[in-house]
């Protein structure tokens, strides 16, 4: 069989959706889907969300891409490729995820500067039991930087490895996570949006490699009641004109050596904390993660190397001088939580927000922030409502759907409790 192409874009829920076609059509650089799939829900509730367009014929969108960006795939005999959505007269269609990250990027560069992003992903691995529930994956050996078969005895995850270097996924690390069995795949940094175009088809690829191997491999933020939460941490950098980065005042980092650009990114993070959250830690099960005291990324703070701070700045200077934002997991879709990220540091840049003083509580027992997260995911889309300057920056369209679809969902997850809230989401994220 001639290669075949698998057409891909990440939606609203951070579900990836596509198509196959055949291989005479590896030429074209579009095809169709149907817009209303913005209005579908995790439980294929077909819902009238803004822009989905569901009452109003459930018209065609296109789905485009550049035939370069076409790339290997791991099924055998298929290409993949990731593009952009747009309505039917040919607009870029507002609620594509990835037109919103296109977005932040361009009004970095009209500044002279280009966003870097390296992601940082937590997952659990989990197995069917003899009665088809899912019960975590025995690896009794597994600890916190964990590695060989006692952390992974089936080595699924040397086969995620093996087939990241075949596709030219750049790894940098992976590494078994705090909890059992609890596991973190980093990438290298890259361009912004190249950065998230290879973390969603790595994490698309790892759970369908683990597949085959009868791992569920789930990035959702609380899987697992008694264990912690998983994360999909966002760092990021500038480089200027030059090709310098342009956090760097030299061969330090850290606090001490920031320059305007980093204080008025963390100023901007901080100030949208709240608004941030409902966004890029958009299900139940984030505010199940995202507690005091669990180096999570709920309060309104900002420290140096101190991982029970929000905004982390880097103690690396020079060319690994960066910022790290921990709030975020990966039921979030990589490209509006990049995004929201990067609008929220440069609207801390623009408008010159006061930059609070730095956490010197160990962020346990003791801590200088006052604010934290909402404490669900109701109050959550609330304040996210309630903070119009940075909806308008990632997109009031977009935004206006994913509060939709989210205040939907905490009436359909209100009641579930445990496996059954897991179960709700476990097959999607």
């Amino acid at each position: 069989m001639k290669d075949r192409l698998r057409a891909l874009f990440c939606d609203h829920l951070s579900v990836m959706r596509g198509k196959y076609l055949p291989h005479h059509k590896i030429g074209d650089d579009s095809t169709r889907f149907c817009q209303s799939v913005f209005g579908v829900h995790y439980d294929r509730d077909l819902l009238d969300a803004p822009g989905s367009m569901v009452t109003g014929g459930l018209p065609d969108m296109e789905l485009t891409w550049c035939h370069d960006d076409i790339r290997p795939g791991w099924e055998p005999g298929t290409q993949v490729v990731l593009g952009d959505l747009h309505d039917e007269e040919g607009a870029a269609l507002a609620l594509c995820p990835r037109g919103a990250l296109k977005r932040a990027v361009a009004a970095w560069q009209a500044k002279g500067l280009t966003p870097k992003v390296g992601i940082e992903l937590e997952a659990f691995a989990l197995q069917k039991d003899e009665t088809g529930q899912l019960q975590p994956y025995h690896a009794p050996g597994g600890v916190v930087y964990g590695t060989g078969p006692f952390a992974d005895p089936l080595r699924f995850n040397d086969r995620i490895w093996e087939v990241a270097d075949q596709l030219g996924f750049r790894v940098d690390m992976i590494t078994a996570e705090f909890d059992t069995p609890q596991f973190e795949y980093t990438l290298t940094f890259d361009d912004a949006l190249k950065a998230v175009d290879d973390i969603v088809l790595f994490r698309l690829m790892a759970r369908e490699v683990a597949l085959e191997h009868g791992i569920v491999l789930t990035f959702m933020p609380k899987p697992i009641a008694q264990a912690g939460g998983s994360g999909m941490h966002v760092n990021f950098s500038f480089t200027d004109a030059t090709g310098g980065n342009a956090l760097s005042t030299g061969p330090k980092g850290g606090p001490e050596h920031m320059n305007d650009l980093s204080r008025g990114c963390v100023a901007g993070l901080l100030h949208h904390h709240k608004g941030l959250a409902g966004l890029i830690a958009p299900t139940a099960t984030s505010y199940q993660r995202l507690q005091p005291g669990s180096l999570s990324g709920y309060w309104q703070n900002w420290g140096g190397d101190h991982r029970n701070v929000t905004t982390r700045v880097s103690g690396e200077g020079g060319a690994k001088a960066r910022l790290e934002h921990r709030m975020a997991d990966a039921s979030a879709n990589p490209y509006t939580a990049v995004a929201a990220v990067l609008q929220a540091a440069l609207l801390g840049v623009e408008r010159g927000y006061a930059l609070p003083a730095i956490e010197t509580g160990d962020g346990f027992e003791n801590t200088d922030a006052g604010t934290g997260t909402a404490d669900d995911l109701e109050g959550a889309v609330a304040d996210l409502s309630a903070d119009k300057v940075l909806s308008e920056a990632v997109g009031a369209e977009l935004v206006a759907n994913h509060v939709f679809m989210k205040q939907n969902e905490v009436g359909k997850t209100r009641d579930l409790e445990g496996d059954a809230l897991r179960d709700f989401y476990a097959w999607f994220v």
